[in-house]
């Protein structure tokens, strides 16, 4: 669905419909918490309250002049959000690890973490690697990503490929949890989303 026909509150960002080769776009940067990572900055589209089901965007992300040397264009999906915005679930990506030649970074293209307890720092303090998956993406460019979510499963997909970037067995807000869909930034990123999809099983 073009991105006009949501409406979207702002959280901890800013967020506009610009224009963007010649079509409408979800503009979004984070306002505040400017060095926190995994932190609820997001733009939250309104009246949505997801459980299980598809979430398909497309996104594109740049570094911000004022960017720091340890951004990466984080970019993504936030979902079953809280009413107040105190815990979600979060697939991101980090578009200028895609295409390094450093193994270790390039290993860190995506990302699962889970707000307020389980950010990337909490899992890489404790050499948990199950989270991150490497990808072929890169900042300046469309990327389709794609989160399936059951119960307590979900698998995540970039740029339409058939086997899951990374799949997440124990989602750790648990089964139940129901909430909003927010479109995610992070540290230096501009980022910009089009196309949002979202299909509810239940």
């Amino acid at each position: 669905m073009s991105i006009e026909l949501f409406e979207f509150t702002s959280v901890h960002t800013m967020s506009k419909l610009v224009e963007l080769e010649c079509e409408p776009v979800l503009q979004v940067i984070k306002s505040d918490k400017m060095m926190e990572f995994d932190e609820n900055t997001y733009a939250k589209a309104k009246n949505t309250s997801f459980h299980n089901g598809v979430i398909e965007v497309k996104v594109l992300s740049e570094l911000l002049p004022n960017a720091p040397d340890f951004a990466k264009g984080f970019i993504g999906i936030a979902f079953r959000i809280s009413e107040d915005d105190s815990s979600f679930e979060s697939f991101y990506i980090r578009p200028t690890n895609g295409r390094v030649e450093d193994a270790v970074r390039k290993n860190r293209g995506t990302q699962y973490f889970s707000y307020p307890n389980y950010t990337f720092e909490y899992f890489r303090d404790r050499g948990i690697t199950d989270f991150e998956s490497p990808a072929d993406i890169g900042l300046g460019e469309w990327i389709t990503i794609k989160a399936v979510i059951e119960d307590q499963k979900a698998t995540f997909y970039v740029n339409n490929e058939d086997t899951p970037t990374l799949s997440v067995d124990n989602l750790l807000l648990g089964a139940e949890t129901r909430g909003a869909i927010g479109l995610f930034v992070d540290v230096g990123t501009q980022g910009f989303f089009k196309e949002l999809k979202i299909t509810s099983y239940d």
